[in-house]
């Protein structure tokens, strides 16, 4: 794999780029790993374009109308977290033809052994990889396009995207190295902070995951205040009271989740939240968290139910954000075109 310059991203503006699926009942994992960090970005002075990957969601069979309803319920749960569509581009990525159109020419430049590398896919797929769709199998060049087709310079993901960051910038390194020039920045994946990979409620062991078949494993962002509550406080735990420094936490896998939940929605560091509770038990520390997560998500959930009354206003927020999208990615897609030799007249 071709290697870019170090100083690459130095030429390019900075710019952040990151995409949710719309795949339906976004979580607090969701909201800790992403839609907290999307919204403290719009502070730091750098662009930020939000993508709902409605072309990656249909890479698995989607109901249409059930399709349309969770990404107008991803969006709304963007805004309701803090995302300001006057600030951010939001939108999904179905209206800006450009991701597709350059996920072809990145397929043509991407090779079928990197692929071949990407865990998801093994994961997903499991043992019937003869049977799954060929976008399941390519969607790694669409995720490349997603990024690269508005030159971002980072990208916040969570630790089991990295790897397809990582492809991006072998595939941007392999088209400038081909063609002779500096034309695609090398995004940098951002992953930060405690709370990055949220555990499952009932298995600290297991990602929070909005498929697990238990309600109870997760908190739905369209959870009201008791549900949030009541789940906090049945949340597996153990016998054992809270350690007064980290390394207290090895082994005790739930025990860590809820102390980084704890601290990512008091904006706390873990230390700090064993400062604060260390030495008490579970049934003085729950309902604490209990109390702090009704407190931080459930005007969430009660802003998205109020933008959700209005489907037509979601969609105009997002054919707004589709067309500002457009006009930074599809320059970027002409000029791809004619560094590969296409002939445009228009």
């Amino acid at each position: 794999m071709t290697d870019q310059p170090a100083d690459i991203n130095a030429k390019f503006t900075p710019r952040v780029f990151s995409g949710i699926q719309p795949s339906g009942n976004l979580t607090l994992g969701n909201y800790l790993g992403a839609l907290k960090r999307f919204a403290e970005k719009q502070d730091e002075g750098i662009e930020t374009v939000y993508c709902l990957v409605d072309l990656h969601a249909v890479t698995v069979w989607q109901e249409p109308e059930a399709l349309k309803r969770q990404t107008r319920e991803a969006a709304a749960a963007f805004i309701a977290s803090g995302i300001d569509p006057d600030r951010s581009i939001l939108f999904n990525q179905s209206q800006v033809s450009a991701h597709a159109e350059l996920a072809w020419l990145l397929n043509c430049v991407a090779r079928v052994g990197w692929m071949n590398r990407m865990t998801q896919f093994k994961d997903k797929a499991g043992k019937n990889a003869e049977k799954v769709s060929l976008g399941l199998y390519a969607y790694p060049a669409l995720m490349a396009a997603d990024i690269l087709a508005y030159h971002a310079t980072m990208v916040p993901v969570g630790e089991d995207q990295k790897q397809h960051v990582e492809l991006t910038r072998d595939i941007a390194a392999k088209f400038n190295h081909d063609y002779k020039v500096d034309f695609f920045p090398s995004p940098a994946p951002l992953i930060e902070g405690a709370a990055t990979r949220v555990m499952s409620l009932r298995d600290g062991s297991k990602k929070m995951s909005k498929s697990d078949p238990s309600d109870a494993s997760r908190i739905n962002l369209t959870d009201d205040a008791d549900t949030i509550a009541k789940k906090f406080r049945k949340a597996v735990s153990d016998a054992e009271p809270l350690p007064e420094s980290l390394e207290g936490l090895d082994g005790r896998a739930e025990a860590r989740n809820l102390v980084n939940i704890y601290a990512a929605l008091a904006g706390i560091t873990a230390d700090a939240v064993l400062a604060q509770f260390g030495g008490q038990g579970f049934g003085t520390f729950k309902p604490a968290l209990a109390d702090l997560a009704v407190a931080k998500l459930a005007p969430i959930s009660g802003e998205m139910t109020r933008l959700m009354a209005d489907p037509a206003e979601i969609d105009r927020i997002l054919g707004k954000g589709a067309a500002k999208a457009e006009a930074i990615a599809q320059p970027i897609l002409e000029k791809t075109l004619d560094i590969m030799g296409m002939i445009r007249s228009r």
